[in-house]
């Protein structure tokens, strides 16, 4: 008895003669040709039934493969890729040191972040800050203008007092007075009509040495200074370094600088030094706006370069809850830069672990090489001179792994954009015009809704799984382990993935060939990356280049192997070619993730209590997943069975699932080789409210407890039973709730703990008086206020029913940003600042009314005597050792007028 079975079905137009294996119940085995050619249609391609289940012979297409295997190898070939992708991390220069003279000196960096970091916490206002770290950093400043031979160098302290107002946190305003700016000119012999700037920021938050965020950067600065003064290189431009002193204070200094300074008409560009993280390599995470011979400048002067252009479209999107002086120098002073900052361990940064020993010599050497060498070709260049003339445009950057740097201008970039979908177009249109067409387009469109439809399930899932997780007390399990979060989101994810299409398989496509499949759904990811790509372009988006990649690559090796891969199968040569074409888009958006992973989960830890962070984690995860899995979806409908690799991705969710709902997984570590800590922020604080008629009509102290991170206090109270429920501070009828909050951050921490204390006494207290109210000639009320107190205050206003701020001392009302009514100021002073005087003008429509404004002022003491309590001090120490706690004392007093 013999069987006749198709082996193989041509999948192109035209005519082909079929092959017809002919096998007796012998061994012998006969080929014969079909007598005639017949077209072969898509309908036919499509319907290519598989032999009865029944049959012992179990023959299989030439198209199917055993799911293990194909598995395996897509796993082996994407954890290749994330190992060359760790490997050139790690590797953050590629040469030695140079000895040359006018090199860049990264010991000597190193010794001046040393001594910088010795004089501790810089906060604005403290002697660390104004005087010790002023004082080092003239006396290097001296010394290196003292060998200076080539160039001169010119050094002036700036103590500016000024105010703006900013959208960042809810929007608020900002008063600075008498802060410390250190500013250094170096320019030819001649003089120069242009200057470039480089900045920095010497002062650091009260609860961290700073290392990272800024003081390397102005170790670096200081040795770029010295490399620049003594090089052979003649300038023909002059090197502005400013050192700014109050950038922690939200871009108070450089706002200082840029709209006081004298020596701000010279400036044509500036590049910021900043952190975001600890050691590791420095990123171009922002550049402009426009100004595309900046890029360039980058491009062919950087000796290690690390740039992304989707990098600055993620932070300018305001995704990420931070800025820099960039945005300052951008918008008060109209110039075009570049925005470096370390993004790597963000896990300790604005922490006591943000030492100087935590920052790799090579990291130091590399940012010292990329800003020297960046400077040296900006303080050449033409294009300074006259930068007007190359102003307009945006451009396409993004980085190798570090190798080298890929940049055209975005014009440039929307031509090859649509050239590549034109081709897609092409490629899917000779499709729809052969034979039976329809078919293929039904069976496109289907493929489109299934694989969208597949999304949409697999959010839903890891979102449940999230919420799930977030709700039984177990979120950020992943924080100090971060792989747990990959298996448990996504394992699941990719089980989804595969099940939903080994469902339509099985249930939709039954008996369709396997091959036709496999290329409709390649063509469906086709699809779905072309039309992303032209969404981008239209937006006008420079990271449209990523769809760019997942179009042309997988386009460009289909056309290479598709019509073999029609008649052969899925061959090892065909495959191998088949990963070469994935392996730049693979590779370049691994790259992507790792730089989002890396600054997203650290800042997760720091979101607030509103946001679940498994939520926004598990959204990345399942992305990720869904884009590195989409040219691979193929594989499914050429699987024989996918229940051993389902099997296999369902225990590995079920491992990590119960793992993580048991607790095995401590969110937070104190292991000095890597800490992940629990950020805690403790005010002891005595509030006091006034009536209308200046009497006191409530008043009470504690210690105000926030948490910065969802878990909230659940970990935190079997060490301290007396941090509970039962002591949630409630939200009182005053601005921003009675409490003294530095920034306006109340709409992310909306939980918080209030312990009774005893009062605080600080020798440093808050002295509010009004000084003079009278009436305006347009009916409306002036009120002259005068305060003194520490170096840090927050001032809350709330105008009354029927009253509204028409005008104050920070600007008219209008142009004031209102949180939910209250309007926030922050205040600062650098050494001998004179009281802070300002005013309110208030009108109101209830004529029978005697007040109309409330305003409330808090105290920060971040530094001295004042700054903790003997009770604060003993409460602090109760925390455990993974927990890294920022106390100080504060008071809130509240006025109605």
């Amino acid at each position: 008895m013999s069987a006749v079975t198709r082996e193989r079905s041509g999948l192109e137009s035209g005519s082909r003669s079929r092959a017809v294996r002919i096998r007796g119940a012998g061994a012998n085995t006969a080929e014969t040709q079909a007598p005639s050619p017949e077209p072969v249609s898509w309908a036919r391609a499509r319907r290519w039934h598989r032999p009865g289940k029944g049959r012992e012979d179990g023959l299989r297409t030439a198209g199917e493969v055993a799911d293990v295997g194909a598995s395996l190898l897509v796993a082996v070939y994407l954890l290749l890729l994330w190992a060359l992708i760790q490997l050139s991390l790690r590797q953050l220069v590629a040469v030695g040191p140079s000895e040359h003279r006018d090199s860049f000196d990264a010991k000597a960096a190193r010794k001046h972040l040393q001594h910088i970091t010795a004089f501790g916490p810089r906060p604005v206002g403290s002697p660390a800050n104004e005087i010790l770290t002023v004082n080092y950093l003239l006396k290097q400043i001296q010394e290196i203008k003292g060998k200076a031979v080539a160039n001169n160098i010119v050094v002036d302290i700036q103590r500016p007092t000024g105010f703006f107002s900013i959208d960042f946190l809810g929007g608020f305003s900002s008063y600075y007075d008498n802060i410390t700016n250190v500013v250094v000119k170096l320019e030819p012999k001649k003089g120069a009509k242009h200057a470039v700037l480089a900045n920095c920021h010497f002062d650091s938050v009260a609860n961290s040495p700073g290392a990272s965020d800024d003081a390397v950067s102005c170790a670096v600065m200081l040795e770029v200074l010295n490399a620049l003064s003594n090089s052979s290189t003649r300038l023909q431009h002059a090197v502005i370094f400013l050192f700014n002193g109050a950038e922690e204070n939200v871009l108070q200094a450089s706002h200082g600088f840029i709209t006081q300074h004298p020596w701000v008409k010279l400036i044509r560009a500036f590049i910021n030094l900043e952190a975001a993280g600890v050691g590791g390599k420095e990123l171009v995470f922002q550049t402009g706006p426009e100004n595309p011979w900046l890029v360039q400048a980058y491009v062919r002067a950087a000796k290690h370069p690390f740039a992304s252009v989707v990098g600055q479209e993620v932070f300018q999107s305001g995704i990420i809850p931070s800025d820099t002086d960039f945005r300052i120098y951008r918008d008060y002073g109209n110039i075009p830069g570049i925005d470096l900052a370390f993004i790597e361990n963000g896990y300790i940064y604005h922490t006591k672990y943000d030492t100087a020993d935590r920052i790799p010599l090579d990291s130091i050497r590399r940012a010292g090489d990329n800003i020297l060498a960046v400077l040296q070709y900006l303080a050449t260049s033409a294009e300074l001179a006259d930068s007007t003339q190359y102003r307009h445009g945006a451009m396409v950057f993004f980085d190798v792994l570090g190798l080298f740097v890929v940049a055209y201008p975005q014009r440039i970039g929307a031509i090859i954009n649509y050239l590549v979908a034109v081709a897609a177009v092409i490629y899917l249109g000779k499709k729809f015009s052969i034979s039976q067409g329809s078919h293929y387009r039904r069976d496109l469109l289907y493929g489109i809704a299934v694989t969208i439809t597949c999304w949409f399930i697999i959010f839903v899932t890891i979102l449940i799984v999230a919420v799930f997780v977030s709700l039984t007390g177990h979120a950020m399990s992943w924080y100090s382990n971060f792989y747990v979060s990959a298996v448990l989101y996504g394992s699941i994810a990719l089980a989804k993935l595969i099940l939903i299409h080994t469902l339509a398989k099985n249930l939709y496509y039954e008996g369709m060939n396997e091959v036709y499949l496999a290329e409709l759904y390649f063509d469906v990811s086709l699809t779905i990356w072309c039309c992303t790509l032209v969404y981008f372009t239209q937006r006008a988006l420079c990271s449209a280049y990523v769809p760019g990649l997942w179009v042309a690559f997988p386009l460009s090796v289909r056309l290479m192997i598709g019509k073999e891969l029609a008649q052969k199968g899925a061959t090892v040569k065909l495959t191998a070619i088949y990963f070469l074409g994935l392996f730049i888009p693979h590779l370049l958006t691994m790259y992507l993730f790792w730089g989002a992973f890396e600054m997203f989960t650290p800042i997760l830890g720091r979101s607030g209590t509103e946001i679940p962070p498994d939520v926004a984690l598990a959204s990345i995860i399942g992305t990720f997943t869904i884009i590195l899995t989409t040219y691979f979806v193929s594989l499914v409908y050429l699987y024989r069975s996918t229940k051993w690799t389902l099997l296999g991705l369902g225990i590995a969710f079920l491992a990590s699932a119960t793992l993580v709902c048991s607790g095995a997984f401590f969110p937070y570590t104190s292991d000095p080789a890597g800490p992940h800590p629990k950020r805690i922020f403790l005010q002891h604080t005595t509030r006091k409210f006034h009536d209308l008629n200046g009497e006191i009509s409530k008043r009470d102290s504690g210690i105000w407890i926030n948490g910065f991170d969802y878990t909230l206090m659940s970990h935190v109270t079997p060490h301290i039973p007396e941090i509970n429920n039962t002591i949630r501070s409630s939200c009182e009828n005053a601005p921003f709730c009675g409490f003294p909050w530095f920034l306006p951050v109340h709409n992310f921490i909306r939980k918080n703990w209030y312990l009774p204390a005893a009062e605080i006494s600080p020798k440093t207290p808050v002295d509010f008086k009004l000084i003079s109210k009278y009436k305006m000639p347009s009916g409306s009320t002036k009120l002259n206020f005068e305060v003194t107190g520490p170096s840090h205050m927050t001032l809350y206003i709330r105008p009354l029913e029927r009253s509204r701020l028409i005008q104050s001392s920070f600007g008219a009302g209008t142009s004031l940003y209102n949180n939910n009514g209250d309007y926030f100021v922050f205040y600062s002073h650098g050494l001998m600042a004179p009281a802070w005087q300002f005013w309110l003008e208030m009108q109101t429509l209830d004529p029978i009314s005697d007040s109309m404004v409330v305003v409330a002022i808090a105290s920060h003491h971040l530094f001295g005597e004042d700054q903790k309590t003997a009770e604060l001090t003993a409460l602090e120490q109760r925390f455990p050792e993974w927990c890294v706690v920022s106390s100080w004392s504060s008071s809130y007093n509240l006025f109605v007028f």
